[in-house]
């Protein structure tokens, strides 16, 4: 099978941040210092070579990109300071387009003005719901007018947010988010599985892989550089913000408290808050301080990562302080705030952002499973042709 190659891909490539690719040399270091490539899924050797020559559809169907998880022995290494680490980046940002079929992701990659526009859009969005005319929250937004003062001198979130309308809002979201993040994965899926002739048993029998990679990310502590700090503050990251996902999407009619009382569930909450807080400021300072590989170079989709998780958190925070003081406006105005930074982030950053290789990685590593197994079955058949019967 033949293989289209365009040199021109390179510049392509630089579009996502990978613009040191050509100063690579192929001479083979990177793959050699790194922990993580073994077997058959030796990198960034391979991918970059891919890069310089253009075959698209070679890296298209690579699930190597993924696997790396930016240590950055190979650029501390490189000879030719080609910046190996950051290039294998840029791919899975190239990756994370192509498989969105809606084209939303390159035009977040590619165009700064795109990506801050629709979280702007969104945002306003969710300002119209509380703020126009004839929406649940304009009453009290708007207490003067409502002809009832009073009612907003105390906190009373269900006549502002009734818990039932947004416990659905979050359901339709979770669904648009759901349809839109898989229907990507199913597109890797594709890409990546093409051609191949894998059982169902297999798929099955390696399932578990997906499961094991997507809760803890194991591949990360075999990295030789700052394992320890980047993997534990990487698992304390995803569960503080599972917590507060399962609460919001999940568990809300419990989670939303209609007075200034203090639920079992803000327990729950106040470590989500505690986690995303601290762990985001941490990253923060060091992706500032840029002492590591991985913090050496920052898209605006990192920053944005980090942010949006920050002052989700912080929002989130204050409204319930105003909400244990018992103070009205002052709740229901912060918690619009609240809703105006994290919709958008689930919104747009999810589906189409940084946040999608949350299961882009772990399916990866499953689709990576999943080949070597059949391999192994096929090379087994080969040898003793009466097992496959």
């Amino acid at each position: 099978m033949g293989h289209r190659i365009d040199p021109s891909f390179v510049n392509e490539i630089a579009m996502y941040g990978g613009d040191t690719v050509n100063k690579c040399f192929n001479c083979g270091n990177c793959t050699a210092v790194c922990a993580l490539s073994e077997g058959e899924t030796v990198f960034p050797r391979k991918s970059i070579r891919y890069m310089q020559l253009g075959m698209r559809d070679k890296l298209q169907a690579s699930h190597e990109p993924w696997m790396c998880y930016y240590c950055g022995g190979c650029s501390d290494t490189c000879p030719r300071e080609a910046e190996p680490g950051e290039v294998m980046m840029a791919m899975r940002r190239w990756l994370t387009a192509k498989y969105d079929w809606t084209t939303l992701s390159r035009r977040m990659y590619l165009s700064d003005a795109w990506e801050i526009g629709m979280l702007v859009v969104v945002a306003l969005i969710v300002l119209a719901l509380f703020t126009l005319p004839g929406n649940f929250g304009f009453r009290l937004l708007n207490a003067t007018a409502a002809g009832n003062p009073d009612i907003a001198l105390t906190v009373n979130l269900e006549h502002f947010a009734p818990k039932d309308m947004v416990h659905i809002g979050d359901l339709i979201l979770a669904g648009l988010l759901g349809f839109f993040l898989l229907s990507n994965a199913a597109r890797m899926w594709y890409f990546i599985m093409r051609g191949e002739q894998v059982s169902l048993g297999t798929y099955i029998a390696q399932f578990k892989e997906l499961v094991v990679h997507g809760l803890t990310q194991k591949r990360w502590s075999k990295c030789d550089n700052d394992t320890v700090k980047h993997w534990v503050r990487h698992i304390f990251l995803v569960t503080g913000y599972a917590t507060i996902f399962l609460l919001v999407v999940v568990f809300l009619p419990t989670f939303q408290v209609e007075d200034n009382t203090i639920h079992w569930t803000s327990y729950l909450g106040y470590y989500s808050t505690a986690i995303l807080l601290g762990v985001t400021l941490w990253m923060m300072i060091d992706r500032a301080a840029k002492k590591d590989q991985i913090h050496k170079f920052s898209h605006l989709s990192d920053w944005l990562f980090l942010w949006l998780l920050f002052l989700t958190a912080l929002s989130g925070i204050v409204m319930h302080l105003f909400r244990i003081m018992d103070m009205g406006m002052a709740t229901y105005w912060s918690y619009m705030i609240h809703l105006m930074i994290a919709v958008p982030m689930l919104a747009v950053e999810v589906p189409f952002g940084k946040w999608s290789h949350l299961l882009y990685r772990p399916l990866a590593a499953y689709l990576s499973a999943v080949k070597a197994r059949s391999s192994r079955r096929e090379a087994l058949t080969r040898l003793h042709p009466e097992t496959a019967l």
